[in-house]
């Protein structure tokens, strides 16, 4: 009884979605250890976090290559990577280039959400019936212009019918790259079916451990 309830609501909450937008979630890649690297380029290919011994907030893709992570605590950090370098947080900066990438934003949607600094949410399907550009051709320019006018910052990207979806995407192809669903019922099904469950936003391992009993 209770999988047929399931299923009844599967089927009635995919009867309301709402796919004919074009949304594009722009995830920039390491943004803070990107900022800093920026400005001091000797840090490119060496292992960098952002923070200190007793947390950090982010690191660079060499470091994670060695297991460290955001929101660590940096002696541990160090321990699985003895060579780390750790630059200081310096929000001021961050502040900076994200007014950067923000601009870019505003051309494709004056409305655009920003998540963070370092992520952003875009409603391009205006901005697309305007150039009669494909979503694919939207986010490859958008990440561009990010690059040009932040001077090197690169950013991921994600483009899907829904918010939630774009950012599952955005996820995918990291770093520098981007991923595109399109606005096919059958074809967001198929994606979603690929994916762990955790990799939807808002879902732990309660809610994993509950989906499971039912096969999902």
């Amino acid at each position: 009884a209770v999988h047929d309830a399931v299923e009844k609501q599967v089927v009635r909450l995919e009867g309301g979605r709402d796919l004919t937008k074009t949304w594009i979630h722009v995830d920039m890649d390491a943004f803070y250890a990107a900022v800093h690297t920026l400005e001091r380029p000797e840090l490119a290919h060496v292992p960098m976090a952002v923070g200190g011994m007793s947390m950090i907030c982010t690191a660079n893709y060499e470091a994670r290559k060695f297991g460290v992570r955001s929101a660590m605590p940096g002696f541990i950090a160090r321990k699985l990577c003895p060579h780390l370098v750790f630059c200081a947080t310096d929000f001021s900066k961050y502040r900076h280039y994200a007014g950067m990438t923000r601009e870019v934003f505003r051309r494709y949607d004056v409305d655009f959400d920003a998540g963070s600094l370092d992520e952003a949410y875009l409603e391009v399907s205006a901005y697309m019936a305007r150039t009669g550009m494909t979503p694919d051709a939207v986010a490859a320019e958008v990440r561009a212009a990010v690059r040009k006018e932040t001077g090197g910052l690169t950013c991921s990207a994600g483009v899907a019918p829904t918010r939630r979806l774009a950012k599952v995407c955005s996820d995918m192809n990291k770093p520098d790259g981007q991923k595109v669903v399109g606005a096919d019922r059958t074809e967001v099904l198929a994606l979603l079916a690929s994916l762990p469950v955790r990799k939807i936003g808002g879902i732990g391992k309660v809610q994993e451990r509950g989906l499971a009993a039912f096969g999902v």
